[in-house]
Order: structure tokens, then sequence, then C-alpha cells
């Protein structure tokens, strides 16, 4: 990473591009009429992927950005998963068919929060309502403080095969910060419940940037991570949004790292484990070579979806819970995220939709420019242009913000092929912003480009 341009580009506030349009640009305009109409008119040989959203944790962590309450009641747990069990059955129906699925992901919150029965309940809707295929990747996201022995037996017996587990740092000092104390004996007993269980596919989630974190502290995080050897890494930069987020306001501004600080931590993550032999995929993943998510890289079938980078090849994501989003040719739609409202648009026979996004054929066409960016580094502007039906040199017209980047040598450009320089790949979201039509800077909607 050069430093120089870290100091230029790195305070930016810009998307992570996990979608495009991004979230912030839904509107209400799209309701439960319109997303019954989308799922009726799904092309017949369809598959799809299902995110379940589980909104619950027992204690809040100050820097999450997660859709998220703290519950101490099962029972309102337990609810909820008759809810979610509900909300699948009437997508299904109105599908109108039991249409494949290659991949699901529960995502939280905490969704072992369930209890043990209900988390295979649920499975066993899935599995009722839609053709979940034998090779199915279904992942759990993973609080190892909370996770017991009866959980990991019924996500065993479920089928479950990939869980992410939440590291984020092992610096006692930024655990204490951030109200996640969470020692290294905690994540490793998990991992070998996990391995024994048949449970393979491993990834761990650390976080630079926290209040307190160093590039020591994370070199040593990093460093007791390798002796658990999981097969990949997700790299993430703390969002500091107090504005949206109430109580990432416990956290001490005074104490986070600065923007030259983020990137020397980024910088030293990465080399860390390059080292150590894992392949660095995008922005912010690192996997084993061998692994799915780096054979995808080295093929260039990598996708990103909401879930981050992904070997997902569905165009069809169905979101169940509050707050889920879903993706399908048309567009993209959002759920309720209060808890109370989604459970009476469910309870009332109708989709729990708040707001979507109708997709046009420039945002199709730049979505697709902005997804090859972020997964590859480069797009091939002319061959994505083509297939859309449109103009390279218009398209390239259009991205003013991509001239100070070839300029400052992010990009290098040779005709209408794009590149990201190699020791600049962490502007990666720079240059797919240079792309993003409805970008409004003056809205500081997102987290630091850095």
């Amino acid at each position: 990473m050069r430093a120089d341009l870290a100091a230029s580009y790195g305070e930016e506030r810009l998307p992570r591009y996990t979608s495009y349009p991004t979230a912030p640009h839904f509107s209400s305009a799209i309701g439960p009429d319109t997303y019954a109409r989308w799922l009726a008119e799904l092309p017949a040989g369809a598959s799809a992927s299902l995110y379940l959203h589980v909104p619950f944790c027992r204690e809040m962590c100050w820097y999450c950005g997660c859709h998220t309450q703290i519950v101490r009641r099962d029972e309102l747990v337990a609810g909820y998963q008759r809810t979610l069990r509900d909300e699948i059955a009437q997508v299904a129906e109105t599908i109108g068919r039991r249409i494949k699925v290659e991949h699901i992901h529960f995502g939280g919150g905490t969704p072992t929060i369930m209890q043990p029965e209900a988390f295979a309940e649920l499975m066993a809707t899935m599995r009722q309502k839609f053709f979940v295929l034998p090779s199915a990747e279904i992942a759990v996201e993973i609080d190892p403080r909370t996770l017991t022995a009866d959980m990991v037996d019924a996500m065993r017996l479920s089928g479950v095969n990939r869980a992410s587990l939440g590291v984020q740092s092992f610096d006692p000092v930024v655990q204490r910060a951030i109200n996640r104390v969470q020692s290294f004996e905690q994540t490793a007993s998990v991992v070998d419940m996990l391995r024994r269980a048949g449970i393979a596919g491993l990834n761990f989630d650390l976080i630079y940037g926290l209040p307190h974190q160093t590039v020591a502290s994370c070199l040593d995080t990093v460093r007791r991570s390798l002796t658990l050897a999981p097969d990949r890494f997700s790299v993430f930069g703390y969002a500091h949004v107090p504005s949206f987020k109430k109580h990432q306001q416990m956290i001490n501004e005074a104490v986070l790292p600065d923007g030259l600080a983020r990137h020397d931590q980024a910088c030293a993550i990465a080399n860390a484990l390059k080292e150590a032999g894992y392949v660095q995929i995008g922005l912010d993943h690192f996997a084993r070579p061998g692994d799915s998510m780096a054979v995808a890289f080295e093929e260039r079938t990598l996708r990103r979806n909401f879930q981050g980078y992904t070997t997902d090849k569905s165009e069809v994501l169905l979101g169940f819970g509050a707050s889920a989003i879903g993706h399908l040719p048309h567009g993209y739609v959002q759920n309720e995220v209060q808890i109370g409202a989604y459970a009476q648009s469910i309870a009332a026979g109708r989709p729990a939709t708040a707001k979507g996004y109708g997709l046009t054929d420039d945002d199709r066409l730049r979505a697709d420019i902005i997804e090859r960016i972020m997964c590859e580094f480069s797009a091939d502007l002319g061959d994505i242009c083509a297939r859309h039906g449109a103009e390279a040199g218009a398209m390239l017209d259009s991205a003013s913000r991509l001239k100070p980047l070839i300029s400052d040598g992010v990009v290098r450009l040779d005709g209408n092929r794009l590149a990201v320089a190699k020791d600049s790949r962490f502007l990666v979201r720079s240059v797919a912003a240079a792309f993003d039509a409805h970008l409004d800077p003056a809205k500081q909607l997102h987290s630091r480009a850095v």
C-alpha cells in the first residue's frame, strides 16, 4: 500500500459495494405487492440462495453495525423462529414451485442464539419448501462465547458445513474497549468442537481500526489465529458511524486509529496472511490455496453479494427475517427492520417488504462493471459494455472520478481495459465508485475507504 494515497483517499466515505445501487437508495416505492409479483415471475430454471437474518444477541458489541437487539428471554427468539418458518412457506408458495437452492447463510446478530431444536426445525422447513441440493453450502455465523455442544450437534445433523467465527481481536485492551471479551481459549475450543462434528469449512472475521488497536496487536491476533488454521479470513475496517448506530457512542473516538494508522494495520494483516500462504481475494478476504473461494478468484468466477465475496453463482437471493435483503433479476427488496412490524406483516399473510429498488438497464451495466472491479481489480469495459448494448467510450467519459485515479497511478487504462495497480488495490472501492451514478459524496452514509 502507498501511504501517500492512503492519506489522499483514505478519509473518503464510500460503499463496500455488496450491491449496486447500494441500500441507501432503496425506497418504499417497492413494497409487498411488487415483491410478490417478482417472485411469481422468476424464470422456470432459476436457482436461489437463502439468507436468514436472526437479529438477537446476548449483549451488544459496541463496534457492531448490524441490525440486532439484546434479548434475555428465549421465548422471544422462539416466536421469531416461528415467524421465519411462516415467511419461508409464504415465499415458496408465491414462487409456486420447489426451486433449487445451492447456498444457505444464517446471519445476525447471533443465529446460534436459537434453541438447537428450533434451528433443526428451520432447516427442515427449508428442505421441505425448497430443493436444497446435496452439495449446497450451508453456513452459520457464530459468536464463540455462546456456542453450545447441543447447537453444534444440531448444526451437524442439519447439514451445516461452514461456520464463520467472530474474532475481531485477541487484544484484551481492545476487547474491553468494544465490550467483547473473548479469550483465545474460548475460540480454540469452538474450533475443536466444530471440526470434531465434521463442520470443516471455517472462516475467521478480523477487524482493524478498533479503539486502542496497533499494528503489533493486529499481528498478535493474526499469529494466534493462524495456529487454529481457518480456511478463510475476512478482514474489515471498523466503520464508526455513531449517528446511525447509537451504541457506537460508547467507543471513545480519541483512541480510534487515524487513517494512516488504519492503513498500516490493514497492510500488516494482509502481509502476514499472505506470508502464511493465504491468497488475497478482493478487498478484504483471504483463503487457503485450493479453497473454493481461492479457485473462484483464480478462475474469475468470484461474485459479490450482501455477505461479501462468495462462490455463489445464483442470480436470486431470497432474504428472510427482519431487515433481510433479497436480490432478484428485477431488483432488490428489504424487509421491515423493526421486528414487530416484520412479524405483523408475515402474520397477516403478506410479504414484509418495506423498501427496495427496481433495476434499470444502466444499473445492471454499472453493477457488472463494479462487481468485476471489486472481485478482480480489473474490468474489460469493452466486453462488459458490449454485452449490455452500450459503448465503452461513453461509459469512460461519464466516469469523471476516474481521472485523478489515473493521474495518481491508482488505475491503469489500456484501451478499454481497466486495472487497479497492485500497490493501490486497497483503494478498489474508490475505483468502483467512479462508476457509481448514484453516489453523493456529501452524504456521510458509508465507512472510510481505508
